[in-house]
């Protein structure tokens, strides 16, 4: 009887770490923190050396009791992969209270069973509403007015409420991205037909850099970077998958751009001017922060993400017209957000992956995307447009890869912090000098 109910136990808590593994992994968490949390969770709960497996569409843990009997094995499927940090907060704070002895095993299998059927608080139509914001940041960080805005905001609406119609209909994401990124070119070039103050090249770079947003760079690059190259390369395909459909969709729509002989032209960086710079750092800091509120951030969290992102956009700035180029640019901008995004996250107390995603956002490389696919349409200049398309390669990796590097040195100085603390002696003139921890 006692054996059955260790195996009863056992069972419940290798249900309850895949439970755990499977939303991180589903919201965009890397198969290393997926593994590691798990592997944390099941140590603090009994289980002694869990063999665990993460790919990209499934998780797998076994457990064997002892060389005599049978061991254990369970595994989840990944059926749904979606940004959702209102669920993935939940979850890091749910896996924090079970470290902390606050709650016990059933306790922890009633709170995951809760986060995964409960749904938002935050309305749909506002999520919406959030990425007509994101859009109308870029927009002005582009150095688009008023009408640019209104277009690019009016863009974005129209592109959430058609891909979720989609989503619904269990369209895959290629298809989804191809009909978002067609509806922005279009309604940009009827708007620039329409009425001449609009330039259309701003608007439909603002509402790709919508678009790239819902793709898992991060996740991908951090995969490979860890040695979990079976998940990063599928992470990776889609990643691809999804911008083959944002430059089909773009494609097409300029080809009927160029049959109704609407002039689109090409979009140059605006004036890095201290005027010109403040304006961007505003448009950064606005769409990260109405990002961060569309994948449902804590409200706590807004503001810390809209000083990251207009600080990291000054940052870039001042690297790239210093002469660096634009990769080594925004690399260094991204190794800031993911330096500072350690300790701020947990100020705020959520993961940082919260805070360096949304970040990161105003860098995409919409620009490059489209500056590419001008030129390519220019009979005299495919040279420049593959160029174009290469170097907004190498800006989301220089991104991913920058704040991946800021984490893994903000982790060590964190730690070396504590240990100051702790050799620290004599009066201190504010309270304790005490480093906060992630408890």
């Amino acid at each position: 009887m006692g054996s059955m109910q260790e195996a009863r136990t056992i069972n419940l808590t290798m249900d309850l770490c895949l439970r755990i593994g499977e939303m991180l992994l589903s919201s965009g968490a890397g198969a290393a923190d997926v593994t590691a949390t798990m592997q944390s969770v099941a140590r603090h709960l009994g289980l002694r050396n869990p063999v665990i497996d993460v790919t990209f569409t499934s998780l797998s843990m076994g457990y064997s009791i002892s060389s005599e009997e049978a061991p254990l094995a369970l595994f989840r499927q990944v059926v749904q992969r979606d940004i959702d940090y209102e669920d993935l907060t939940s979850v890091d704070g749910l896996v924090r209270d079970v470290l902390d002895d606050e709650v016990d095993l059933m306790e922890a299998r009633a709170v995951i069973a809760r986060i995964a059927s409960s749904g938002h608080h935050r309305r749909r139509w506002l999520v919406t509403a959030g990425y007509g914001v994101m859009c109308a940041g870029v927009a002005l960080m582009l150095g688009g007015n008023a009408a640019v805005m209104a277009v690019a905001t009016t863009a974005a609406v129209l592109i959430d409420r058609l891909q979720l119609v989609m989503s619904r209909r269990r369209l895959p994401f290629f298809y989804q991205q191809i009909a978002g990124a067609a509806v922005a070119t279009l309604l940009a070039v009827g708007a620039a037909a329409l009425e001449g103050s609009v330039d259309p090249s701003q608007a439909i770079t603002a509402n790709i850099i919508m678009l790239l947003s819902g793709i898992g760079f991060m996740g991908a690059l951090q995969d490979c970077l860890t040695g979990y190259y079976v998940t990063g390369g599928a992470r990776m395909i889609e990643a691809l998958l999804a911008t083959s459909g944002i430059i089909a969709g773009v494609s097409g729509g300029l080809a009927v751009a160029d049959i109704a002989g609407v002039s689109i032209g090409r979009l140059e960086p605006g004036s890095t001017s201290l005027i010109g710079l403040s304006l961007m750092a505003l448009g950064a800091a606005v769409s990260a922060a109405a990002f961060a509120f569309s994948a449902y951030s804590p409200k706590r969290v807004m503001l810390p993400i809209a000083l990251i992102a207009g600080a990291a956009m000054v940052i870039s700035q001042v690297v790239e017209t210093s002469g660096f180029g634009r990769t080594w640019s925004v690399g260094l901008a991204a190794f800031f957000i993911g330096l500072v995004s350690f300790s701020v996250s947990t100020m705020v107390r959520v993961p940082p992956l919260v805070i360096v995603v949304s970040a990161i956002v105003p860098m995409l490389p919409g620009l490059s995307i489209y500056r590419g696919l001008s030129l390519l349409g220019d009979d005299g200049d495919s040279a420049g447009g593959i160029l174009a398309l290469v170097t907004a390669a190498s800006v989301a990796i220089a991104l991913a890869a920058g704040v991946i590097l800021g984490e893994y040195v903000a982790q060590p100085l964190r730690r070396e912090a504590r240990r100051l603390e702790r050799r620290l002696s004599g009066p201190r003139l504010v309270g304790p000098f005490r480093a906060r921890t992630n408890r």
